[in-house]
């Protein structure tokens, strides 16, 4: 009877073990998905990876209207981090996109420091981003302004006739959905057109004047829609200073009282499951297997991705593209 009672005593001592060991894993594998969650997410990346810090976002490439974006900003302005170093690399977008865009870093600069950097390309829509700012760094080199607004769309008339297609239509009035690209623009749609243009475009260099606290002969200069380098902008009152992130972390110390001990990290705009390293690593692994490990980067490269971003912008744009040789 002896050996069964302990027999009895060590299965139960065994039973509270495994079942210690069951609850403490289930414990961790609960505080695991918490984790994961809070860094696949935005309000959990904001709250993780800007405590106590200087938040670093960038905007890069085209601009267009996007309410995810706004929506990371607005959770930004709720952080703990002390100040934003705002990195600009974008040749502009929709003038749409960039107002929006502008309004929500008012509203962010309003609540935390903010201090932009132009990394290598500020022009029309990505200068509107930049105003929001009350300092504007760039480097020597970089470029900045195009300050103008631009309606651009195709005319396939002729290739139409070439090919012996006629495209009729039966309209309201006139100008519904005037220009089309299948017949010649007429001078009243031209001129609506123009009304458009003129009226954003002034809205932008009022913008300027107003952000910039600049003079009329200076205006005229600058609105021209050509861009100017660094060096150039800081005569013209287009920035305020030349430098990188460092000129802006010491401004922020000097200007805006933001303690110099504090790290510079980074805040994304768009988080997403993919950005976590070891799911990234397991993608690159997967494609270096069969062959395409450097797919993403030649696409890059044959400008193909851009390309198609640039196809898809519709309405009026605040953006700027070098000339193309002939």
């Amino acid at each position: 009877m002896s050996f069964e009672s302990d027999a009895i005593v060590d299965r139960r001592r065994l039973r509270r073990k495994l079942t210690f060991w069951r609850v403490a894993a289930t414990l961790f594998a609960v505080a695991a998905v918490v984790i994961v969650a809070l860094v696949a997410t935005p309000g959990g990346r904001a709250a993780l990876s800007t405590r106590h810090s200087i938040a670093r976002i960038n905007i890069e490439g085209l601009i267009r209207s996007d309410r995810d974006r706004v929506a990371a900003l607005e959770r930004l302005e709720k952080s703990s981090a002390a100040a934003v170093i705002v990195h600009i690399n974008s040749p502009g977008g929709t003038t749409a996109g960039s107002e929006q865009l502008y309004d929500a870093l008012v509203r962010l600069k309003a609540k935390k420091p903010l201090v932009v950097v132009v990394e290598g390309l500020a022009a029309s829509g990505g200068y509107i981003a930049a105003l929001a700012s009350d300092h504007i760094i760039a480097q020597q080199s970089s470029l900045v302004g195009s300050i103008g607004v631009l309606f651009q769309y195709p005319n396939v008339t002729d290739l139409l006739k070439t090919v012996g297609v006629k495209v009729e239509e039966v309209k309201s009035s006139p100008l519904k959905a005037a220009p089309n690209g299948y017949e010649p623009t007429s001078p009243e749609a031209r001129a609506a057109l123009e009304m458009l243009v003129k009226d954003s475009y002034a809205w932008f260099r009022g913008l300027v004047k107003e952000r910039r606290k600049m003079d009329d002969d200076t205006l005229q200069t600058v609105a021209d829609g050509r861009v100017f380098t660094g060096h150039q902008a800081i005569g013209l009152k287009l920035i305020d200073q030349i430098g990188d992130e460092k000129t802006a972390v010491a401004w922020l110390v000097a200007e805006k009282k933001i303690s110099s001990e504090l790290p510079v990290r980074d805040y994304k705009l768009h988080p997403r499951l993919g950005d976590l390293t070891f799911l990234r690593s397991a993608a690159a692994l997967s494609l270096e297997a069969v062959g395409l490990g450097s797919w993403a980067e030649r696409l890059e490269r044959t400008g193909l991705v851009e390309a198609v971003d640039r196809a898809a912008l519709d309405g009026m744009l605040a953006l700027w593209q070098p000339a193309t040789a002939q």
